[in-house]
């Protein structure tokens, strides 16, 4: 098995995931956090990474999202607890790689704190400390590297400076990293050009720019710890033009031209939206609008604009990467 910085020298692009909490939702296991469910229910973990690997996927992400002590403590947890679930998610993801005996790359995931950072909310009475915001980070990252992820996957970020204050705890520990923000549909009212940005007005430019320390910024260059440079998710609930594969195809081409007038030739692009609009049936219980076959149709499309990694959030589950997988090896022949 290459190193993941030799793989992804090779042009042949890589599947991700689907939604881990879709297919623990879909088993019937509801949970406060859900990273919870590394010691609650270790055994189906497992069988959901496997079977992710078994419907192609050939890099997965551990079950470690909302693994951060804020977030436990959100949930009625203690701090400590953090560490010792971390390890489990990589201790299950391992073992579902071994029991495939096939060559997959595990990507620590970590998501967004559970609020603005105080970067973004101007304090602190609002917002979560820098201070915490940054030890919090630093201890999943240090966990997930010492477990032994191939390459840390931050995601779903609302806020290009929480990112930027994310990759600054990781640069250290000497793995690649993956940055993904999530956007919504913005449309400039003067020009009338359609700008993804996130819940905090950071769009595709803003995070190359806050990354790269910026014209009126004392950091240093963090763009160049990172090599891969993505969205996920995506919100929209008004227009399906700007969701699922739409979304992803839109997105990686802005992200595609930014990354052109930054000089940046260097970077994979990654794509993993939703299966559409969340939506509500009879029972108030919410599914996602995209089939597998719906989404899989635009893989080539996505391809095509330059995305190298391609999976699945929230709504995503095994048949849409089984669907995803067949697409790729279509668009390879």
């Amino acid at each position: 098995m290459k190193p993941f910085r030799e793989r992804i020298e090779d042009d042949n692009p890589i599947l991700y995931d689907g939604g881990l909490g879709t297919e623990l939702f879909a088993r019937g296991i509801e949970l406060a956090n859900s990273c919870l469910a590394n010691e609650l229910y270790p055994q189906l973990i497992i069988d959901i990474h496997f079977d992710y690997i078994r419907a192609g996927s050939e890099a997965i992400g551990t079950n470690t999202f909302v693994a951060s002590y804020p977030h436990l403590e959100m949930a009625g947890k203690n701090a400590s607890e953090s560490e010792r679930l971390i390890r489990l998610a990589v201790d299950h993801a391992r073992a579902a790689i071994e029991r495939s005996g096939q060559d997959v790359y595990l990507a620590g995931s970590i998501g967004p704190l559970p609020g603005a950072i105080e970067m973004d909310s101007g304090d602190t009475e609002f917002g979560i400390a820098n201070k915490i915001a940054k030890d919090a980070h630093k201890r999943v990252g240090e966990t997930l590297a010492e477990a032994g992820v191939d390459f840390f996957c931050v995601e779903t970020m609302f806020s290009a400076n929480e990112a930027a204050l994310i990759v600054n705890e990781l640069k250290d520990f000497g793995l690649p990293i993956a940055v993904n923000q999530t956007y919504k549909y913005t449309k400039n009212r003067l020009t009338g050009e359609v700008i993804y940005k996130t819940d905090w007005g950071h769009s595709a430019a803003d995070l190359l720019e806050i990354l790269s320390g910026g014209s009126d910024r004392k950091q240093q260059n963090l763009l160049e710890y990172v090599q891969i440079i993505g969205l996920n998710c995506g919100a929209e609930s008004r227009r399906d033009e700007h969701t699922g594969m739409r979304y992803a195809i839109t997105g990686i081409n802005q992200l595609k031209q930014a990354l052109d007038t930054n000089l940046e030739k260097s970077k994979r692009m990654m794509a993993y939206p939703n299966a559409g609009k969340a939506l509500l049936d009879e029972q108030h219980r919410t599914y996602y609008a995209n089939s597998p076959e719906e989404m899989s149709r635009d893989i080539a499309e996505l391809l095509d604009a330059g995305a190298y990694f391609v999976g699945g959030c929230c709504g995503t589950g095994i048949e849409h990467i089984r669907a995803f997988r067949k697409a790729i090896d279509q668009k390879r022949i």
